[in-house]
C-alpha cells in the first residue's frame, strides 16, 4: 500500500535526496537570479502602470510628473540594494531582516519583521499570479471568466514546482525570467529608434480624455503625487529575498549573493527606466478601472503600439510577461520556506517548519503558503487593483527594521574596531544603512497614509495578529518545555503497573496483545470485555475457558450499549484506588492492507485511544496485526507455539 501511496508523490516531486546531496542544490548566479530576483524583475510589468493610474485621477496634467516619481522610486531603490548588499556579507546564514533585528533591536522587533515579510510573501505570490492572469486575459479576453480557477492552477503548479527543490524551480524559471528581460529590452529599443526616425508609436490609450475627479489644490496635488510614489514603489518587492536566501548560493556566498543583488539593480532599473520612457513617448493613458473596465495593462499597450496588436512580437511579450508575473511568486516560494524554518526553529512557528522534506526544500512551508495565497485569490476575485492595495506595507515594514538593526551592528562594530582604515570603512557601511533606514521609514509613513483607506488597513490588521500568533505559540512551547523538564531527582518509578488488554473476542490479534501483555510482566493482568452484545459475550466466555487462557477475563456490562464509558470509568477506578500506580492498557489492532478498509476496523479501539490518551497515570500499547501476515497466523495458530 505505501508504494501505491508514494508512487503519485515521486511521479511529482522525484526521489528524495539524501543529506550528502545539499551541495548539489546550491545556486550558481544564473539561476540564483530567476530564483530570487524574479519578483523585483517583473514588477516593471505594473510599477509604471500603477504610477501612472493614480496620477490619471488627477488629470493629463498630473502625468507630467511621472518621470520625477520614477527618479525617486528608483532613488530608493539604489539606496536599498546597496544597504541589502551589506546584509549579505554580514548575515551569510540568512533571515534577512527578522536575522538583522533580532541580533540587533530585539526579539519582538524581530518579530514585527517576521510577520512582515510572512505577510507580504503570501501577498507578493496573490499579486504576481493575479497580474500574469490579468496579461493573460489580455491577450485571450476570452479566458476572463476564469480568472479565479486560471490562478488557482497556477499557484498549484508553482508549488509543486518547488517541491522538486529550489535548483529544478531555478532551472525552471531561467528561460521565462530571461525571455522577459529581452523581450522588454527589444521592445524597448525597437520603440527609441521608431521615436529616433520620427515615427513614435501611439498607445491604444493616447486619445483616452482624463479629467481631474476634483479641483486640483496644491495640497491634493502633493497627496497624489505621494500616492503615485507610493504604488510605484512595487517596484522594490522581493529585494530582500537574496539577503533570507544567502545559504541558497554557492561558495563564496555572501559575494555571490551580493552580486547577484547588484544585477538584478541593474536591470531593474534600465527595464524601468525604458518602460517609463516609452508610455511617455506613446501617450499611455489609464483610466478608472470602474470607469474603463475592457482597457488592458500598459505593458500590452507598448508592444501592441510597438510591433502592432496581435502580431507576433506582440504575442511574445505577452507571453514573457504573463509568465514572469506568475514565476514573481517564486521569489515568495523560496522567501516564506526559509524564514518560516527559521522561525520554526527559534518557536514561534510550527518547529516542523524548520525540517526538510524529501527534495531538501521546506515542503510544510510551501504548502502552507500556496494555501493562503489561494485563499487570498479566491477572497478578492483575482483582481490586481484590489490585492496591490495591500502590497508593499509590509516590506518597507523590514526594510526599515532590516536597516535600523544594521546601523545597531555597525556601531557595536565601531566600539571593537581600533584600526583607522577599518573604522573608515565602517562608518561609510553604516552611513548606507542609516540613509536606507530613514528613506525607507519615511516611505513607509508614505505608504501607510496613502494606502490605508485603500485596503492596506487590512495588513495592518494581518501583521499585529502575525506577531501574537507567534508569541502564543513561543509561549506554548516553553511551558511544554518546562512542564517536560524532568526534575532533579529524575522521575520516580511507579509502585505497580496494571496492565489491561481491551478483549471483544477470541481471535489472534487477541492472544498476541494477551502475549506481549504477558511479557511485559505487569504486576497485574486482567482482560477487559464490555458486554454490549450478550451474545458475543457469552461465546468469549466459553471460548476463553474452552482455550484454558492463564489472564483472569473481567466482563462488564453496559446499560447503553456503549463500549468505551465502561472501559473508561473500570480503568479511572483503578487509578483512584491507586493514585501512584500506572495502568498500562494494551490495544489489539487489526491494521488493514488497502487504506479503503480502515472505516471498516478498528473504530472502538480508536474512540478508546483517543479518550485514554487524556487520562493521567494511562499509558496506551498498541499491538498491530498485520492484515496478510500468514506467518504471524501460523504462529499463533500453532499449539506448540501458543504463549496464551
Amino acid at each position: 500500500m505505501s508504494s501505491l501511496m508514494s508512487a503519485p508523490k515521486r511521479l511529482l516531486l522525484g526521489s528524495p535526496l539524501s543529506n550528502e546531496q545539499m551541495g548539489e542544490t546550491l545556486l550558481p548566479k544564473r539561476l540564483a537570479l530567476p530564483v530570487f530576483c524574479s519578483d523585483p524583475l517583473s514588477s516593471n510589468a505594473y510599477a509604471t502602470e500603477e504610477i501612472l493610474l493614480v496620477l490619471g485621477t488627477g488629470g493629463l496634467a498630473m502625468l507630467t510628473m511621472t518621470p520625477w516619481i520614477a527618479l525617486a522610486v528608483i532613488t530608493l531603490l539604489v539606496v536599498v540594494v546597496a544597504s541589502y548588499r551589506q546584509t549579505c556579507h554580514a548575515y551569510p546564514g540568512g533571515g534577512g531582516a527578522y536575522a538583522v533585528s533580532k541580533a540587533n533591536l530585539g526579539r519582538n522587533a524581530a518579530l514585527v519583521a517576521a510577520s512582515a515579510l510572512l505577510v507580504d510573501y503570501v501577498l507578493t505570490v496573490a499579486v504576481s499570479v493575479a497580474a500574469g492572469v490579468a496579461n493573460i486575459v489580455a491577450a485571450v479576453p476570452e479566458l476572463a471568466p476564469h480568472a479565479v480557477a486560471l490562478c488557482v492552477g497556477l499557484i498549484v503548479a508553482l508549488a509543486l514546482v518547488n517541491l522538486r527543490g529550489v535548483k529544478e524551480s531555478g532551472t525552471a524559471f531561467a528561460i521565462p525570467t530571461y525571455g522577459f528581460v529581452a523581450s522588454v529590452f527589444v521592445m524597448i529599443g525597437v520603440g527609441l529608434v521608431r521615436t529616433a526616425l520620427g515615427h513614435p508609436p501611439v498607445a491604444s490609450s493616447a486619445g483616452l480624455p482624463l479629467a481631474a475627479t476634483s479641483t486640483l489644490s496644491p495640497l491634493l496635488v502633493v497627496a497624489l503625487a505621494l500616492r503615485a510614489f507610493a504604488s510605484g514603489c512595487t517596484a522594490l518587492t522581493g529585494v530582500e529575498a537574496v539577503s533570507n536566501g544567502v545559504p541558497s548560493f554557492r561558495v563564496p556566498k555572501s559575494r555571490n549573493a551580493a552580486a547577484t543583488l547588484t544585477a538584478m539593480a541593474v536591470l531593474t532599473i534600465a527595464m524601468f527606466v525604458g518602460i517609463t520612457a516609452l508610455a511617455m513617448i506613446t501617450g499611455v493613458r489609464m483610466g478608472d478601472p470602474a470607469t474603463h473596465p475592457d482597457q488592458i495593462t500598459v505593458i500590452a499597450q507598448l508592444s501592441a503600439a510597438v510591433f502592432g496588436n496581435a502580431s507576433f512580437g506582440f504575442y511574445v511579450v505577452q507571453v514573457f510577461t504573463a509568465a514572469i508575473l506568475v514565476l514573481a511568486a517564486n521569489t515568495a516560494f523560496n522567501g516564506f520556506p526559509i524564514l518560516a524554518s527559521i522561525l520554526g526553529e527559534d518557536g514561534f512557528l510550527g518547529r516542523q517548519l524548520a525540517r526538510r522534506g524529501d527534495r531538501l526544500v521546506f515542503s510544510n512551508g510551501i504548502i502552507i503558503l500556496a494555501t493562503l495565497a489561494i485563499l487570498l485569490v479566491v477572497l478578492f476575485d483575482a483582481s490586481t487593483t484590489r490585492l496591490i492595495q495591500l502590497y508593499i506595507l509590509g516590506v518597507f515594514v523590514s526594510f526599515t527594521l532590516s536597516q535600523a538593526g544594521m546601523v545597531r551592528h555597525w556601531t557595536d562594530e565601531l566600539t571593537r574596531t581600533a584600526e583607522s582604515r577599518a573604522r573608515a570603512s565602517l562608518h561609510r557601511k553604516r552611513l548606507i544603512n542609516g540613509l536606507g533606514a530613514a528613506v525607507t521609514a519615511l516611505v513607509l509613513v508614505i505608504v501607510l497614509a496613502t494606502k490605508f483607506t485603500h485596503g492596506a488597513w487590512i495588513v495592518v490588521i494581518a501583521m499585529p495578529a502575525t506577531f501574537w500568533l507567534m508569541l502564543a505559540i513561543r509561549r506554548h512551547y516553553d511551558r511544554v518545555d518546562t512542564e517536560t523538564t524532568p526534575a532533579a531527582g529524575g522521575v520516580p518509578l511507579p509502585s505497580r503497573v496494571h496492565g489491561v488488554v481491551l478483549v471483544s473476542r477470541l481471535n489472534a490479534p487477541t492472544l498476541r496483545a494477551l502475549a506481549f501483555a504477558r511479557a511485559t510482566r505487569p504486576s497485574t493482568l486482567v482482560a477487559l470485555n464490555v458486554r454490549s452484545n450478550p451474545a458475543e459475550s457469552d461465546r468469549l466466555l466459553h471460548d476463553w475457558d474452552a482455550r484454558d487462557i492463564p489472564v483472569p477475563l473481567t466482563v462488564l456490562d453496559s446499560r447503553y450499549r456503549d463500549t468505551t464509558r465502561p472501559a473508561l470509568e473500570y480503568v479511572s477506578r483503578i487509578r483512584r484506588d491507586s493514585p501512584r500506580d500506572i495502568v498500562v492498557v494494551f490495544v489489539p489492532e487489526y491494521v488493514v492492507e488497502h487504506w479503503w478498509q480502515q472505516v471498516l476496523h478498528n473504530q472502538t479501539a480508536l474512540r478508546l485511544k483517543a479518550r485514554l490518551l487524556y487520562t493521567p497515570g494511562v499509558m496506551m500499547t498498541s499491538v498491530p496485526w498485520i492484515g496478510g501476515d500468514t506467518e504471524g497466523a501460523a504462529a499463533v495458530a500453532t499449539p506448540e507455539r501458543v504463549t496464551v
